[in-house]
């Protein structure tokens, strides 16, 4: 099989700048401590190729297309099981990963929520991430508290994972190729075995924060807690997009204790 035709409704736009490719695959950091590292949507191999040099990890695959699937056999036959014909997001890791390891990809845009989103919820074996997502998604996940990019996403992501921005790639370097610009980011577990606060109702209370952003978080979290039960704690005069991570864990905490 000589090609793989990009299908839209899979969100496929194939990478085909080698110089970008290494880049990302170079991104990743052995020295973490994985020794495992899974490719999602790895299309015709232009990642592929680069990860599988790499002697201090093994590869692998996952896709859900079809047509990349056998196109993949056939150019890499030593992956074996290694080479996985399923979907990412439900995906079930313990059968395949151990403790450690990491993701990498040239992620499809239209899922790219949902793939972080799984990766949060791995978060406990997933060590690293480097990846290729539309700038603008880039962008979201390594915002600034402050910054009007910063959101739910930047939230969530941060509180868990130290996220840089690593470079842009334009749209010529994809076939076909894309409407927008790409970001690179690189994602690297922090020290965070978990938050220091009711997990739980940390999401819910950055969720309700961020559905009415432009409110101040005593109006936006009353579906919360009662306003009635509201100390006068400063951060309730602010919008969400002001406050870090540390500033919702400690919202967070004093929320639990008036409910």
């Amino acid at each position: 099989m000589s090609t793989v035709r990009a299908k839209k409704h899979l969100g496929q736009h194939f990478l085909n700048d080698k110089n970008a490719a290494q880049r990302i695959v170079e991104a990743l950091d052995p020295k973490l401590g994985f020794s495992q590292v899974l490719e999602v949507g790895p299309g015709m191999g232009v990642l592929s190729d680069f990860l599988l040099q790499k002697e201090e990890y093994e590869t692998y695959l996952i896709d859900v297309d079809d047509e990349s699937i056998a196109y993949l056999d056939d150019k890499y036959p030593q992956l074996g099981k290694r080479l996985i014909h399923g979907d990412f997001l439900t995906l079930d890791f313990s059968e395949y990963f151990g403790k450690k390891m990491a993701v990498i990809g040239n992620f499809p845009y239209n899922i790219s929520s949902q793939i972080l989103f799984k990766i949060l919820d791995e978060r406990q074996r997933v060590v690293q991430m480097t990846g290729m997502f539309q700038k603008e998604v880039a962008e979201r996940c390594t915002a600034k508290a402050g910054s009007k990019e910063y959101g739910i996403l930047s939230v969530f992501l941060q509180a868990y994972y130290k996220v840089e921005y690593l470079f842009t790639v334009k749209a010529g370097a994809f076939n076909p190729p894309p409407k927008v610009l790409s970001g690179v980011i690189r994602m690297t577990r922090n020290d965070r075995e978990q938050l220091a606060c009711d997990e739980k109702l940390f999401w819910r209370v950055v969720k309700a924060g961020f559905n009415q952003r432009r409110k101040t978080l005593r109006n936006s979290l009353s579906g919360v807690v009662p306003k009635d039960k509201m100390s006068d704690n400063p951060l309730y005069e602010l919008r969400a997009e002001r406050l870090t991570v540390d500033d919702f864990v400690s919202l967070t905490n004093e929320i639990a204790n008036c409910l």
